[in-house]
């Protein structure tokens, strides 16, 4: 907390517009304790990053910027969670992982969409064809009419992004 009167600009902008963002958060996602959940961590995230300082003429345009991408964190999860778990609704219960982890495993899914999703789009297009569908090199190349050592160059760049966060 800030020494006698003078608050941190973190602070000053908690104090003047976080009811208008936990108000905000309600109307967008229907769920109080979600609201608090990422109006909190909107804070945060100001908090430990270097925009915290710059949040400029308009803090509640910048305060929903940040909170925006947290609400599409959160509805990402949940889709890839409720995918996850209706797959494994189909094993037999004796095939069931314990809960701790599927936990692990939903982490895991979580980590590599975010890789994928930085990817540039014809990176990730070709590297799930390689990867998912199990195509050849030429017959990526002929699918999406582009040279062999170009589809090779975008398998290596998406490899060596993957490689990064081990």
């Amino acid at each position: 907390m800030a020494s006698f009167g003078s608050a941190s600009p973190i602070e000053a902008l908690y104090n003047n517009h976080h009811a208008w963002l936990l108000s905000w958060l309600r109307r967008r996602l229907g769920d109080a304790s979600d609201a608090a959940d990422l109006a909190h961590d909107t804070f945060v995230r100001l908090m430990v990053s270097a925009r915290g300082a710059a949040v400029g003429e308009e803090p509640r345009a910048f305060l929903t910027h940040v909170a925006k991408g947290l609400v599409i964190d959160l509805w990402r999860r949940r889709d890839l969670e409720r995918a996850y778990l209706d797959a494994l609704a189909q094993l037999p219960d004796a095939h069931a992982p314990s809960p701790e982890t599927q936990m692990l495993v939903i982490e895991a899914l979580l980590q590599i969409d975010r890789l994928l999703a930085g990817l540039a789009p014809h990176t990730r297009q070709i590297f799930l064809l390689a990867q998912l569908d199990g195509l050849t090199l030429q017959q990526i190349s002929e699918q999406m009419s582009m040279p062999v050592i170009t589809v090779r160059r975008h398998i290596h760049k998406a490899l060596v992004t993957c490689m990064s966060v081990l």
